[in-house]
């Protein structure tokens, strides 16, 4: 992801991952759901039809406050009740209180700064798991109810348009999670982390939980003294009060609630410098700082590979948080990546594989972190980037050529797209299993374009576009048909037809300059004899 799982890595062969502009966000920016980057749907002509659905939505909520309550979503083709509509969030402010056992209740205040986008009588948060004490609106008592995975608010008074408004929820926070629930809290062996991806920031505290509207972050942590809390962005305070310590960060640059990130546990928090004076923190078990400083001292190193391919890192501070927790899968919250402990413990792996997978979820800083996904379908902007730097890197540092892993690739593309789906039109999750949009077609499939995209338009074209890409779109939002709009730009002709078949087609194109290059068929499958 993002998520990233892994399996034992296999020279010349493909690493079967499963599940993971402008700058204005939040939902007041129609969203285009399942549309190809043709000149038919570009333009006005899309943001009428986005709009339209965008605007049916928003008819829902604005129902009499007599009406039952009913969940309600921006229409995402892959997650259609996620995120909600006529407000757009500009700050969170986060309280937790952790008891000092990882299987009990935190109790917990969240403060949400938002402008509405439209006159409402009601509101819906996005919150599944944990009970609702009280809500407050613009500090008075509001009506509640829960609808799905909302939470219904009804304030005693109607919000207006460009309205700006406050609302207080205060609530418990699970981190033992429901049947057929994944993702939020992860129980680690000395207490808590978080992997919100792809829709479960609101398992763990009331949102508008959805990539296309970025916010601002603040979180204010209390645990037992003993304990370290290290969360997105920089430390503002810490406060000891007799048997428990407060501990305080906040973001300086706008992010979405999937990338939440906060680390209670009996760590070791180890301070290095990166490139231009960046503080770069690392957060280990106390018990395993030593055995992991080899490590964790490449990443400045690797911040400044990155900087030469891309351009100057876009946040405040970055760092690595090694959980003693058995995930499955590694993941780019912001300033902060989660990564098991035992990824760098196990001798199976070796280094150049363990390093590219480092320069993977440092990829996602710029790609999907900075630059974040409109919708979810366009999760292959930042999965395909992330394994293309990750290929890279591992071609540059370790030795591993990126073509060897392409032409596999490219060999089971096919197979892919029948499967899971083209990159941009990922089949929807199973049921239960919502980050089983993680799929092959979003990383290597994806970075398969990319490759085929520099073939198509030369390196250094290829080069300035990324580099522009993540500037034009710093701290905001993108779509597939922003990219495709960007990448024709810089080529000073209509890629459209290119994107087209590589993006959405059911079969896979030639490779430009490697017409030799075959689907494979899958190997069959052996009986017992």
């Amino acid at each position: 992801m993002p998520l990233t799982l892994r399996t034992r890595p296999l020279t010349g062969s493909i690493r079967p991952l499963t599940g993971r502009i402008r700058p204005l966000t939040g939902p007041t920016r129609p969203l285009q759901e399942g549309t190809r980057p043709s000149r038919r749907v570009t333009g006005p002509l899309r943001h009428r039809r986005a709009a339209a659905l965008l605007a049916c939505a928003v008819s829902v909520a604005l129902l009499g406050a007599s009406a039952p309550p009913v969940p309600l979503g921006l229409g995402d083709r892959l997650f259609p009740y996620l995120g909600n509509p006529g407000y757009d969030v500009a700050s969170y402010d986060l309280s937790f209180a952790y008891p000092g056992s990882n299987d009990k209740p935190l109790q917990a205040v969240t403060t949400i700064n938002a402008v509405t986008t439209t006159d409402l009588d009601r509101l819906n948060l996005d919150f599944a798991h944990g009970k609702v004490e009280s809500v407050e609106v613009d500090g008075r008592a509001a009506a509640f109810e829960s609808a799905g995975e909302d939470l219904v608010v009804t304030p005693d008074r109607p919000l207006r348009q460009g309205d700006w408004t406050r609302i207080t929820v205060k609530h418990t926070s699970d981190p033992v999670s429901a049947k057929g629930q994944d993702g939020g809290w992860v129980r680690t062996t000395d207490g808590l982390a978080m992997a919100n991806q792809a829709d479960a920031a609101h398992l763990v505290f009331p949102c508008n939980d959805h990539p296309s509207d970025k916010a601002m972050f603040t979180f204010h942590v209390t645990a037992p003294n003993g304990y370290t809390v290290v969360a997105n962005g920089l430390p503002a305070e810490t406060a000891r009060t007799g048997r428990t310590t407060t501990w305080t960060y906040r973001t300086r640059h706008p992010m979405a609630t999937e990338l939440a990130q906060v680390s209670i546990g009996r760590s070791a928090v180890l301070h290095r410098t990166g490139p231009h004076g960046l503080p770069v923190r690392d957060v280990v078990p106390s018990a395993d700082a030593k055995t992991l400083e080899p490590w964790l001292a490449r990443t400045p190193d690797q911040i400044a590979w990155l900087e030469g391919k891309v351009g100057t890192y876009p946040f405040e501070t970055y760092g690595v948080l090694m959980a003693q927790a058995s995930t499955g899968f590694e993941l780019e919250t912001q300033t902060l990546s989660l990564f098991e402990k035992n990824l760098f413990t196990e001798p199976a792996y070796p280094k150049w594989y363990i390093e590219s997978i480092m320069v993977h979820e440092l990829s996602h800083q710029w790609f999907g972190d900075s630059v974040s996904p409109r919708v979810w379908s366009d999760v292959w902007l930042n999965e395909g980037h992330a394994t293309w730097y990750e290929e890279l890197y591992a071609e540059e540092k370790g030795h591993q050529p990126m073509i060897n892993r392409m032409k596999a690739a490219y060999g089971a593309s096919d197979r892919w797209r029948t499967a899971d789906g083209p990159p941009a039109l990922p089949k929807a999750p199973e049921p239960g299993q919502k980050i089983s949009i993680f799929r092959p077609n979003i990383y290597d499939g994806a970075a398969l374009a990319l490759y085929a995209l520099r073939q198509e338009i030369g390196r250094p074209a290829f080069e300035r576009l990324e580099r522009i890409w993540v500037q034009q779109h710093k701290d905001g939002t993108a779509t597939t048909a922003d990219f495709v709009h960007l990448a024709s730009a810089i080529a000073n002709r209509d890629l459209t037809g290119f994107f087209d078949a590589w993006l959405y087609g059911e079969k896979t194109p030639p490779m430009p300059g490697h017409p030799d290059w075959k689907q494979v068929p899958a190997p069959k499958k052996q009986t017992a004899k």
